[in-house]
C-alpha cells in the first residue's frame, strides 16, 4: 500500500551512506543473507502474530529509485554521484524467505531470511522493518481481541485515531487476525475487506428529535440498520426505535455508560418490545480486557477502533534486521552476529520448524542452522521472492484460515490475556 510516489526514499539515511561506503570499498556485492527476527514478544505476549507480507511484497515491487527521487538525492547531497547511479538501476535480484502471513511467531523466530548481494538487501530494511513491525502489532493485538470476543464479531472502526494510511494498513492486519469487517472505505476497496457503518452521534443531533433521526435513517437504509441510542436516554431511545423500525430493526450500538449492565437492560427492553432478534453492538474504548468483561452480557458484537489501531498499548513488534551471513574473501559463506550484551543475535542462516506432542499441541520453536531434519516438525518457511521474482501470493483468506489453524495448535495458556511468557520455548539446534 502506497500513496501515488513509490516506496524507494521511505528509508533512513544511513541504508544508502553504508551503500555507498560499500561500492567504495569493494564490499557492496559480497554474498549476504538478512534476517528479521524478535528477541523477545512485545508486552508480555504469549504469542505473536505475522501480518504485513503481503505489502512488503508490494513495496518491494515498487522499491525503485525514479526521476523524482535520484533529483531530490542529487539536490540534498545524500550520496555521491557513483551511488545514485547505481540506485537508478537498483532492482532486487535475490530471494526472500519469511513466515506467511497469519502465521505464529515466537523469539528469535526468523520471520524474514533475506538473500542477495549486501547492497540490495541493506537498504530494503526499513521499509521492511516499518511494515512488519507496525502490521504484525496489529495482528497481534486483535487476535486477543478475537480470543476475548469469544465468537462475537468484532468491526475495526479506528481510522480517526491513526495516520490515514496506517489506518488502511490496520484495517488489512485485523482482517487477517479474524475481524469481520472495517469501517475504512479504502480498506474495502484496495482488499477487499466488508465494510460497515451506518450514524455517529451528529446525525441525531442534526434532528430536531431523536424519533426524527431514527425515521431518517430507516427509510434511507431500511429496517435492519443499526441504531446509535445512546445520545440522550438510552430507555427512551430504544422504545422509539423499536416504534419507528418495528421488530425487525437490526440492531442497536452503545457507545457509552455501564456496558455490560446497559446491555442486559437493553437486552431485556428489546425483548419485552417483541425485538427478540434485534442485535446489540457495543463501542467506547474497548480493548481485550473490557472485551472479555462483557463475556457475560447478551452483546452481540464489538467495534474497537483506537486500541486496535495502536496495537492495544504496544504499537510495535520489536523486529529487527541483522546480518546473519555473509561470503568471506574467498567467497565461502561466514555466520556473522551482534555479540554485544542484552542485543546478542545468532549468525547463520536459519530454518525454522515446530515440534508438536503426539496430540497435535505445540511445544516447541525449533530454529537451526543448515538444512532441517527431515520429519521433525512443521515448517514454517516459505519463499517469497526468487532470483528478484515475486513467487508468492495469497489472499487474505488464505491467511485468516492460516492463523486459526495455527492458534488451534497451541497449548490453552495462549488464550490467557495476562502478561506473560511465550507460550512455547524457542529451542536453537546445533548444525547437524
Amino acid at each position: 500500500m502506497t500513496t501515488a510516489a513509490g516506496t524507494a526514499l521511505l528509508t533512513d539515511r544511513y541504508e544508502l551512506t553504508m551503500l555507498q561506503a560499500t561500492l567504495r570499498d569493494g564490499t557492496a556485492q559480497r554474498a549476504s543473507v538478512f534476517e528479521l527476527f524478535t528477541r523477545r514478544l512485545s508486552g508480555g505476549r504469549r504469542y505473536g502474530v505475522v501480518a504485513g507480507v503481503g505489502r512488503l511484497l508490494d513495496a518491494l515491487e515498487e522499491f525503485r529509485f525514479g526521476e523524482d527521487e535520484i533529483a531530490w538525492l542529487r539536490e540534498a547531497e545524500v550520496v555521491d554521484d557513483d551511488t545514485i547511479d547505481w540506485l537508478a538501476s537498483y532492482r532486487f535480484s535475490g530471494s526472500i524467505w519469511g513466515y506467511p502471513e497469519g502465521e505464529i511467531y515466537f523469539p528469535s523466530s526468523p520471520v524474514l531470511i533475506v538473500e542477495g548481494t549486501f547492497a540490495e538487501c541493506v537498504i530494503l530494511e526499513t521499509i521492511f522493518l516499518s511494515i512488519l513491525n507496525h502490521d504484525s502489532a496489529i495482528a497481534s493485538a486483535a487476535s486477543r481481541m478475537i480470543t476475548a470476543a469469544g465468537g462475537r464479531p468484532c468491526i475495526e472502526m479506528g481510522s480517526r485515531r491513526t495516520h490515514e494510511w496506517s489506518a488502511v494498513a490496520a484495517a488489512r492486519a485485523a482482517y487477517v487476525a479474524g475481524f469481520a469487517a472495517t469501517s475504512n472505505l479504502e480498506a474495502g476497496r484496495r482488499y477487499g475487506i466488508p465494510t460497515t457503518g451506518t450514524s455517529a452521534h451528529s446525525f441525531t443531533l442534526l434532528h430536531d428529535t431523536e424519533r426524527e433521526a431514527f425515521a431518517a435513517q430507516v427509510r434511507a437504509l431500511g429496517p435492519g440498520t443499526t441504531l446509535l441510542v445512546d445520545t440522550y436516554g438510552i430507555a427512551e431511545a430504544v422504545q422509539v426505535a423499536v416504534d419507528v423500525a418495528g421488530p425487525e430493526l437490526g440492531a442497536v450500538r452503545l457507545d457509552s455508560g455501564d456496558l455490560v449492565s446497559l446491555a442486559h437492560t437493553v437486552r431485556a427492553q428489546l425483548d419485552e418490545l417483541g425485538a427478540t432478534t434485534t442485535r446489540i453492538t457495543v463501542t467506547s474504548d474497548l480493548n481485550e480486557d473490557s472485551i472479555a468483561a462483557l463475556a457475560s452480557a447478551p452483546v452481540d458484537g464489538y467495534g474497537v477502533g483506537t486500541a486496535l489501531v495502536t496495537g492495544s498499548g504496544v504499537p510495535t513488534s520489536g523486529f529487527v534486521y541483522k546480518l546473519v551471513s555473509r561470503a568471506g574473501d574467498d567467497g565461502a559463506m561466514v555466520s556473522v552476529a551482534k555479540a554485544s550484551t542484552g542485543k546478542i543475535s545468532v549468525g547463520g542462516r536459519k530454518y525454522a520448524l515446530r515440534r508438536q506432542t503426539a496430540g497435535g499441541v505445540a511445544k516447541t520453536e525449533v530454529i537451526g542452522i543448515g538444512g532441517p531434519p527431515a520429519g521433525s516438525g512443521r515448517s514454517l518457511l516459505v519463499e517469497f521472492v526468487k532470483d528478484g521474482e515475486r513467487i508468492h501470493h495469497e489472499t487474505l483468506d488464505v491467511s485468516r484460515n492460516r492463523l486459526s489453524s495455527a492458534l488451534a495448535e497451541l497449548p490453552p495458556a495462549a488464550t490467557q490475556l495476562s502478561p506473560g511468557d511465550p507460550v512455547i520455548d524457542t529451542v536453537f539446534e546445533p548444525l547437524s
